[in-house]
């Protein structure tokens, strides 16, 4: 049985962790969540965790830009929600200080550009990390708006490298 991490809100609109744990995970940082539960992973943390088996981390944690559920990007909010934001943020920065070894995979995409507001999520994200000298990642070449790709879109034979998170949100 997998020790699974599990952390949404009480009416499962918000979900803001979900993982497996292990002594060496990978963090993925996404957009948002979806329908994804522990009994029933969707097809982008199927990727995740195979990538991260790929990479032989023993254990892997999707962490989200903005913690609201919807399956359709376009359903988000249409202004940030300040409540779900800070609660994202102090479960975030629980999970850096409990892994903070753990690689830090960019995997956004461009959906960071469906929101003004999420560009300003993903700032707070990035200097959280730089309080635990996080170590960032992305997978393939970044796309042509400029970000980083989401894990659905990824080649199997593709590798991690490096990416300069910094300068990323200097960029945006």
């Amino acid at each position: 049985m997998q020790n699974w991490i599990y952390k949404n809100d009480t009416a499962n609109k918000n979900r803001f962790v979900l993982g497996v744990k292990g002594k060496r995970p990978l963090i993925c940082i996404g957009i948002n969540p979806s329908t994804a539960t522990p009994e029933k992973l969707d097809n982008t943390l199927t990727a995740v965790s195979r990538r991260a088996l790929d990479y032989e981390f023993d254990g892997w944690i999707m962490l989200n830009v903005y913690p609201q559920r919807a399956t359709n990007p376009n359903d988000l909010h249409k202004r940030l929600n300040k409540m779900i934001h800070q609660q994202n943020m102090l479960e975030i920065e629980k999970i850096f200080r409990q892994y903070p070894d753990a690689p830090i995979w960019a995997a956004w995409g461009n959906l960071i550009e469906k929101r003004d507001f999420l560009k300003t999520c993903l700032k707070d994200i990035i200097l959280l990390s730089q309080d635990h000298k996080s170590k960032w990642i992305s997978v393939g070449a970044i796309s042509k708006q400029g970000h980083p790709h989401h894990p659905l879109y990824l080649k199997k034979e593709l590798m991690a490298e490096e990416f300069d998170v910094m300068g990323y949100m200097q960029e945006y």
